[in-house]
């Protein structure tokens, strides 16, 4: 498959990841994945997909380290699925797309919900700040800024954004 990244975006980690999960039926295999699913038959049943449009995405998401194909069969040769930890990371990623969805449902409209494993009582994931604990949804309170490893171009469309915010104009 071609790569839909713009030459400008190649250093930017959204524009990587997407490359990597963004396709509709990817995402849709992991959700299978973390479900427990792991064999070819459990993800075309439940996801009623094609045979090739299946075997096209399971062959990616291994190649990305995402899945890792094991044997569970000699006669026939059978495989399953399984989630490495690469995939594993992925947990959070659609949790949080899940709650995002279900944020704009009545409680009544919602089709899958997360709850907690003991109590059964619903759960609502936020993304906070592994250091302070601060919830991550104030796009006042956080913003994106150059890294360590940022070209040229990227550490200028973050300079220049930074000094179009009101309460950082003229440097911090």
């Amino acid at each position: 498959m071609p790569s839909r990244i713009r030459l400008e975006d190649r250093e930017c980690p959204l524009s990587t990841t997407v490359q990597h999960v963004g396709e509709w039926w990817t995402l849709l295999i992991l959700h299978d994945a973390f479900d427990g699913y792991t064999r070819f038959d459990q993800f075309q049943r439940n996801l009623d997909i094609s045979t090739s449009m299946l075997t096209a995405r399971l062959k990616t998401l291994v190649a990305d380290d995402l899945l890792e194909r094991r044997l569970y069969q000699d006669k026939p040769p059978r495989y399953e699925y399984v989630l490495t930890e690469r995939g594993r990371s992925l947990r959070p990623v659609i949790v949080a797309l899940a709650a995002w969805g279900n944020r704009h449902l009545t409680p009544q409209e919602r089709s899958m919900i997360l709850v907690d494993a003991a109590s059964g009582e619903e759960v609502e994931p936020v993304l906070v700040d592994a250091r302070t604990g601060r919830n991550l949804d104030d796009s006042e309170a956080f913003v994106f800024a150059a890294g360590p490893a940022a070209s040229t171009a990227m550490r200028s469309r973050y300079t220049e954004l930074q000094s179009q915010r009101p309460d950082r104009a003229g440097g911090q």
